[in-house]
Formats: C-alpha cells, structure tokens, sequence
C-alpha cells in the first residue's frame, strides 16, 4: 500500500491529484489491473470528475455549502458537522482501472481529494490489484 500527503489551502478544498496516483503507477509498474484509492478520514473524500475547467470543482464546492451549511445548527459539537455529512455524501473511495501502465480515466476526468475541514495535510492511500 502506498501514503500519499496531500496537503490543502482552505476549509472546502478540492485538490487535483491524478498526476500524483499516475506517477505512483509509473513506480510501482502495474501494467494491467485496478487501482483502489481510499481516504482515511471522516471529513475528507475522493471523487472522479471533470478536472479541465476549475470551475467545476468550485461549482460543487458550492453546491454542497448550500446544501450542507457549516452552521446548520447541529447537535455535533466540534463545529464541523457539516463536514462530516458532505463526506458522507462524497464518499471514501474510488476504483480506477489500470490499462497499459496508464489511468483509464475519461479525457476530462480527474481524481480529487476533497477536505471539508481544512486546511490540513491529509492521507490518500493506494492499493494497486494486479491482473
């Protein structure tokens, strides 16, 4: 299994990561098989979706504020109730095919961590299944 440390900027942060699992691809040498990315967090995800135009990621970000508000008035009392829902809905993991050494991703898809109790530095792991 391999750690990544991937550190974000603010409270609601999508960071793109695909370049770091690629290059984790690249050094562990899976050629064919599936690639298992799991965040060990209750206030932090990982989501596929379309990493060209940035707007997007600030698109959902905003989309799960109103849905999910920091002040909700929840009975959770760290302050970070919202935080923990969003990553409800998000989610913990991802499975992404490995093909030819390479991703099988969509031409816009991307692989982001998302904190929603930042900024931190938080853990991504890997786990490669070869063929």
């Amino acid at each position: 299994m391999i750690t990544l440390s991937v550190p974000t900027r603010q409270r609601i942060d999508l960071v793109d990561i695909t370049s770091q699992v690629q290059q984790e691809v690249d050094k562990c040498g899976v050629v064919d098989g599936l690639l298992s990315i799991y965040v060990p967090h209750t206030t932090c995800g990982v989501t596929i979706n379309e990493s060209a135009d940035p707007d997007v990621a600030e698109d959902i970000k905003m989309q799960l504020s109103k849905l999910v508000p920091h002040e909700g008035g929840y009975r959770h009392y760290e302050d970070n109730a919202d935080s923990h829902i969003k990553t409800s809905i998000i989610g913990s993991s991802e499975t992404v095919f490995i093909e030819n050494g390479k991703l099988v991703m969509g031409t816009w898809q991307g692989i982001f961590l998302c904190d929603f109790d930042g900024p931190r530095t938080r853990k991504v792991y890997l786990k490669f299944i070869k063929e």
